[in-house]
């Protein structure tokens, strides 16, 4: 989606230095290669073998040449009966299924497997790509992004109001026509704003707990690692949900020099959430100061298609965009009444710049 939009000129990225997965209390390199596969301490002799082939047999996957499938059909024959087939034992496919396809709960389980063979085979290769993980962060932290698009919504004749307090949003016959800020009315014929704004128009559906931890070392384990993603799956932790860690420094120019800043976010299940996220927080020891909170996960409660008021969701706890990126597309479907076709952009940037 940034390159697309050619944000990324506005953007520096870098790559992030781990990618890992907690088994039975410690943490471990999520292994994606055949090599890494064998090099291991997370998996004993004979299952080290297994997982190697199952790599390579998602490596070898090609939806398009059926002499790929090994008798698996890929439209029908769901996730469950693959890892089967490939004799995979619980905790393999506990970081297969969570730290590498992925996937917020074990649902996909009894799901088609094609789309989760494809969402391995995308993350060995951006692994290939970036060498230590295959995450990219932005350098100067989150912010840059919506800085990114300020800039190219200028460069197309966009207007930007920056912080101003929004009074009303001022609705006729049903319909938005305008949002009042400090007695000026911004006219428009569709809105598109976040759930905070219009509480009456909305539901809770959950909460989740985020707690930004400041560190003065490294995460252990992690091979000193400047910067890390770490994914908890729910059932080495007795949850329905995963707890996240997506650990920063000054490698990322976010924090001074010999500080860490880890962001620990799950979906609260129980009256007391903090007890949640503390197998998260024992990795992180000593932590030098910490700041927890808590918010209602809050989604529209209509398409927005009669009001032409479009409300995103609620960001989630997971921290690789996945989810937010849905909720974009989702709303420019709502908006234009049509999916966005990555692919006519595409052409378009090839009739105007030539094929790459």
């Amino acid at each position: 989606m940034l390159l697309y939009t050619e944000v990324t000129r506005y953007l520096d990225f870098k790559v992030t230095e781990g990618s890992f997965v907690y088994k039975g209390g410690k943490i471990y390199k999520v292994p994606s290669t055949e090599a890494e596969a064998l090099a291991s301490s997370l998996m004993g002799l004979f299952e080290k073998r297994r997982f190697r082939k199952f790599l390579v047999y998602v490596a070898n996957f090609d939806e398009k040449d059926a002499r790929t499938f090994e008798g698996i059909d890929p439209k029908k024959t769901p996730m469950r009966e693959v890892y089967k087939k490939f004799d995979l034992g619980q905790d393999v496919i506990d970081f297969t299924g969570h730290a590498l396809a992925l996937y917020r709960t074990d649902d996909y389980l009894d799901q088609p497997c094609c789309e989760t063979i494809n969402r391995i085979k995308l993350y060995s290769e951006s692994l290939a790509r970036y060498g230590k993980s295959p995450y990219l962060y932005p350098l100067y932290g989150l912010g840059e992004l919506p800085q990114g698009f300020a800039r190219l919504s200028a460069i197309y004749g966009g207007t930007y109001m920056l912080n101003k307090p929004i009074e009303e949003i001022i609705v006729q016959n049903g319909k938005v026509i305008g949002v009042k800020s400090e007695g000026e009315i911004a006219r428009c014929k569709q809105l598109i704003c976040d759930p905070s704004y219009v509480k009456d128009r909305v539901e809770k559906v959950g909460q989740v707990i985020r707690v930004i931890c400041i560190l003065s070392h490294p995460i252990k384990n992690t091979n000193d690692a400047n910067s890390c993603q770490i994914i908890i799956p729910q059932n080495q932790v007795n949850r329905k949900s995963d707890i996240y860690v997506c650990m920063i420094s000054s490698a990322h120019n976010v924090a001074a020099q010999g500080k860490y800043i880890a962001i620990v976010s799950t979906t609260v299940e129980t009256k007391e959430p903090e007890k949640e996220i503390r197998p998260a927080l024992e990795l992180l020891e000593p932590i030098e100061q910490k700041f927890v909170s808590i918010s209602d996960l809050l989604v529209p409660k209509d398409l927005g298609t009669e009001s032409q008021i479009f409300i995103s969701r609620t960001y989630d706890a997971t921290t690789h965009f996945e989810t937010t990126c849905d909720d974009i597309k989702d709303i420019y479907k709502r908006m234009t009444g049509s999916e966005f076709d990555f692919e006519e952009m595409k052409r378009k940037k090839n009739d105007i710049y030539g094929e790459d």
